[in-house]
């Protein structure tokens, strides 16, 4: 059977195009070596499912592999220690009896143990039976748990954990698991969370004896490279691998299921063309996709209004959040997988995620419901000439309209809204044939670069707060860069200016080869 990239559910290297996951194996085999027990902790589809599954046939070899699914409990299952007891017993016996290790009188204890009345079923019974598995086991038993998310509602998966955790402290005075790992978005203290919202207590967690999980599961460069490698060996496609994977590492930053998404597309509606091109349109049409993860993506920031609000301040007003895991709305959003950590600060994951943030910002009744998104509605139809887009006359425009709008209102609103007004005017103008997204590289309070997507033309258009010649003498050496960069001889820079003696409008500079056209508000 032909292979192919796939986003619905587990990868398996013999059906589906898929990253070296040998570096990572080994790395979690030496955890479990060690004895440790850990969360996998990532975001929706991160391919921690995967991973689990290519980590059971790694470690067949030196341990038994007791592989549970939490989603196979049904919510029933959850509510009292009797009904979780035995729905506990019967995964692992199941498991137990796949990897044919258990004994005649092993399951005959088990069944004794479940024919027990519901006063009598006591998660301590439960596990003195685990202890007599693993005590006779020929090879050392590693408990792996995917989807605890599943039981977080429920007080019973504390208790559980809390026996786990006895295990775990006497595991030198009786044979027990090796290692036990969870897999899941929550970390075990949000499980507690959502049980009480007595603070002390939720931060009390019975998982307190787990190591630390420091293995990336992002893509790489080179492992996207290789896969791409892989895919064109049995195809011939004439791709220049390294220009994709390169493109693939820019938009997704490694997040495996939006690297193998666009890949899918680029397959089934690009008809396998493997450029620069059908990768922009493939990349527009991931953007407008209703998926699982954009929904769960979305949903959470009206679950978490201060998420909501922390994700506007980041992309709109170019605030730096110094990133901290102890601050609960940090860890909130880097749980779900729209934040992660660089150079000690907070910032959205990907060029996906934060376009598709601006998208939902910018078309919020709100938003749309301003002076500014009207006038570009009247206005979008005279900007295209041919197909191509006429970028400084959109400027010219817009400098226009701002200035009568906008013109009076306080440096403090155009320094804050400035940005967002322009992305306002552009959005309903390329909307339909192109897109845009952030270069999170040089966004700040005073500089934020926009590279707009338009029937595969590229546009580089800086925006920028006026400090002074200098400063714009070192702003326009840097976009000189960038559109070496991307082998570009024309650039646009948007300038907010608050001398009172300005020169409102558009002006020509010629750097070397470059052309820079200014617009000036």
């Amino acid at each position: 059977m032909e292979r192919y990239f796939n986003t619905s559910g587990p990868c398996n290297a013999k059906l589906h195009y898929m990253v070296n996951l040998q570096g990572r194996l080994k790395e979690i085999k030496r955890m479990i070596d060690k004895g440790e027990y850990f969360v996998i902790r990532k975001a929706r589809q991160y391919g921690k499912t995967t991973m689990l599954k290519a980590l059971k046939e790694y470690l067949h070899t030196d341990y038994h592999v007791l592989s549970l699914d939490f989603q196979s409990l049904s919510h029933t299952d959850f509510e009292s220690e009797a009904s979780f007891f035995r729905a506990f017993a019967r995964e692992v016996f199941f498991a137990a009896e796949m990897e044919n290790f258990i004994s005649e009188k092993i399951k005959e204890d088990l069944k004794n143990l479940t024919r027990k009345k519901d006063s009598e079923a006591k998660l301590a019974f439960l596990f003195q039976w685990i202890r007599a598995l693993c005590k006779e086991s020929k090879k050392t038993v590693i408990l792996m748990i995917d989807e605890v998310d599943s039981a977080s509602n429920y007080q019973v998966f504390l208790d559980f954990l809390a026996q786990m955790r006895l295990l775990y402290i006497h595991k030198d005075d009786y044979k027990v698991f090796q290692s036990v790992i969870l897999a899941g978005v929550y970390d075990i203290k949000n499980l507690k969370q959502k049980i009480r919202e007595d603070k002390e207590y939720r931060r009390n967690s019975p998982w307190n004896i787990a190591a630390p999980f420091k293995i990336s599961m992002s893509f790489s460069l080179e492992e996207i490279a290789c896969m791409l490698k892989e895919y064109e060996m049995e195809h011939n496609t004439n791709m220049d691998i390294m220009k994709m994977a390169q493109l693939l590492y820019d938009y997704t930053s490694g997040y495996p299921y939006l690297v193998s998404r666009i890949c899918q597309i680029i397959v089934e509606d690009n008809y396998a063309v493997w450029t620069k091109e059908s990768f922009l349109k493939s990349v527009k049409t991931l953007l407008s996709e209703s998926t699982t993860l954009f929904d769960s993506f979305i949903s959470k920031l009206y679950d978490y209004p201060k998420l909501k609000k922390m994700l506007y301040f980041l992309i709109f007003c170019g605030k730096s959040i110094s990133y901290s895991p102890d601050e609960e709305a940090i860890d909130i959003v880097v749980m779900f997988g729209f934040v992660k950590e660089k150079n000690g600060n907070a910032v959205i994951h990907n060029r996906i995620f934060e376009t598709r943030l601006y998208n939902l910002f910018l078309t919020s009744s709100e938003a749309q419901d301003t002076d500014i998104y009207d006038a570009a509605l009247l206005d979008k139809n005279q900007f295209v000439k041919n197909g191509s887009l006429d970028m400084e006359h959109i400027l010219e425009r817009f400098v226009v309209h701002f200035h009568d709008l906008y013109g009076e209102c306080s440096k403090q609103f155009i320094e804050e809204d400035g940005r967002k007004y322009f992305l306002l005017y552009l959005r309903p103008i390329i909307n339909g044939r192109g897109h845009y997204y952030i270069e999170a590289e040089t966004r700040n309070q005073e500089c934020t670069d926009i590279i707009v997507d338009y029937n595969g033309e590229q546009f580089i258009i800086e925006l920028k707060i006026w400090h002074g010649n200098v400063y714009k003498e070192q702003r326009e050496e840097q976009l000189c860069n960038y559109l070496k960069h991307y082998h570009l001889k024309k650039g646009y820079l948007l300038s907010f200016n608050f001398n009172k003696k300005k020169e409102i409008g558009i002006q020509h500079k010629k750097i070397g080869e470059y052309l820079l056209i200014e617009a000036v508000v």
